[in-house]
């Protein structure tokens, strides 16, 4: 198993959110966490990565069978955990291609491996931009700097493909996106899929999930997983919205 989430607490600024999470997520596996606003989607998510604003209260998270509780965000990054952000923030003066150098040969260094020769990383470069349609004029562009929001996820899936994590966890990558930006983030993420792999979705609409297919849905309410099944389950919850499980719950 690849992930393991038992019983998961976490609070911020003393406001408990995340109320006992359980999760297992093996490798091969595509998992869409939905629900309604202010339910724990990116909470989860940030938990999971090591977000440091965040206390785990109780619960534990199993990565490959190591509790990492106590690691830092960059040592869950060098461990194989990438998070794509709702949001991603722009870096003037530093290129695409430099980050991911610097990227790439940090986790190489904490796994006691030396630098990334310059023609391995540039072939892997050319490799994955190719598979995601990037320009390579962009590469030489400053992160995210005057990218639309569309580049701006576009090249959070570039830099999941060329780290090749574990587990990756996408963090709303469809907010503010239209059609077509949508469908290349979701082609792109699709080609990345792979047996030894993991994707974690967290999306608040179904139509991302026309184009990412989960092999299973979650719905969390108050901090809690509530609801589990397959895509059919998404399709249910875009006919009727969340109140249905609220009512549920409640019950």
């Amino acid at each position: 198993m690849l992930l393991k989430i038992n019983d998961l607490h976490a609070s911020v600024e003393d406001k408990a959110i995340l109320k006992g999470i359980n999760l297992e997520v093996n490798p091969g596996e595509v998992h869409a966490i939905m629900g309604p606003n202010g339910s724990g989607k990116s909470t989860l998510a940030s938990v999971i990565a090591g977000k440091e604003e965040y206390e785990v209260e109780k619960g534990d998270i199993l990565l490959d069978g190591e509790n990492i509780n106590e690691l830092a965000p960059e040592e869950r990054a060098h461990k194989g955990i990438f998070l794509s952000f709702q949001y991603p923030v722009e870096i003037p003066g530093v290129s695409v291609t430099n980050f991911m150098k610097t990227a790439i040969n940090e986790s190489r260094k904490a796994q006691g491996l030396e630098d990334m020769p310059a023609n391995q990383l540039l072939k892997r470069i050319r490799e994955k931009s190719e598979m995601l349609e990037i320009d390579r004029k962009f590469l030489s562009r400053s992160i995210n700097e005057g990218f639309s929001g569309g580049e701006k996820k576009r090249n959070e899936i570039f830099q999941m493909a060329m780290l090749e994590p574990k587990l990756a966890i996408l963090d709303e990558t469809d907010s503010g996106l239209d059609i077509d930006a949508l469908r290349i983030v979701a082609e792109g993420v699709n080609k990345l899929r792979s047996k030894d792999n993991a994707i974690i979705v967290i999306t608040h609409y179904q139509r991302l999930l026309e184009h990412i297919v989960p092999d299973f849905v979650h719905v969390l309410h108050n901090g809690k997983i509530v609801k589990s099944g397959t895509k059919e389950l998404a399709l249910e919850l875009e006919e009727k919205g969340y109140d249905w499980i609220k009512e549920k719950v409640k019950a």
